[in-house]
């Protein structure tokens, strides 16, 4: 059962979320890859999922290069039918990518399971709660991924002091932005 006060204050979260995102510069993931390979690096060998940037989303995109040079096999998410979670499909630079759900692309290749995720967001706090498109694709994902570390990536201006949450949404063990890695949880897998 939905909890009709939580959905709607959700929906204005994102709502507002959403509009304080636009006009950003992606390419600030180039800061957002120094800081993650300088203070929370996967540790070698760490299977490493990513996400290909949509609309004003920090691009990703350097970081995973990087990563992609240290040895790491990556993947990208594919948005399959909902009340799913995510699947994750081995990727590297070079890689064709396909349309996907939602205005995502992920690559056409053999599945990987993560244990180092890159979680998008609209919005975040300090205690680790994320904000998502609504869905509910990412809290159902690393529901079923308990051992992997969670790293969301956003813009620093995408905090905000409290973010609406449930029973069901997933906390994330540490935020990186542009501007620096925010550690949400003392607790967290051999990660990170």
């Amino acid at each position: 059962m939905v909890d009709p006060v939580l959905a709607a204050a959700k929906a204005a979260a994102r709502a507002e979320a959403m509009a304080r995102r636009t006009g950003f510069d992606p390419a600030l993931g180039g800061r957002l890859a120094a800081i993650v390979l300088a203070e929370s690096p996967p540790p070698q060998g760490a299977i490493v999922s990513g996400f290909w940037p949509i609309g004003d989303e920090i691009d990703l995109r350097p970081l995973l290069i990087a990563l992609h040079a240290r040895g790491h096999r990556l993947c990208l998410p594919e948005t399959v039918k909902r009340g799913n979670p995510l699947i994750f499909r081995r990727w590297q630079p070079g890689d064709r990518l396909i349309p996907g759900r939602f205005g995502t692309s992920h690559p056409d290749s053999e599945t990987l399971t993560p244990d180092f995720l890159l979680v998008p967001l609209l919005a975040f706090d300090r205690t680790g709660h994320r904000l998502g498109y609504g869905a509910g694709y990412y809290d159902r994902t690393l529901a079923a991924l308990p051992h992997a570390f969670r790293l969301g990536c956003a813009y620093a201006a995408q905090e905000i002091p409290e973010v609406p949450a449930g029973p069901n949404d997933v906390r994330l063990h540490a935020i990186a932005t542009e501007q620096a890695l925010i550690r949400a949880m003392a607790e967290s897998p051999r990660f990170g």
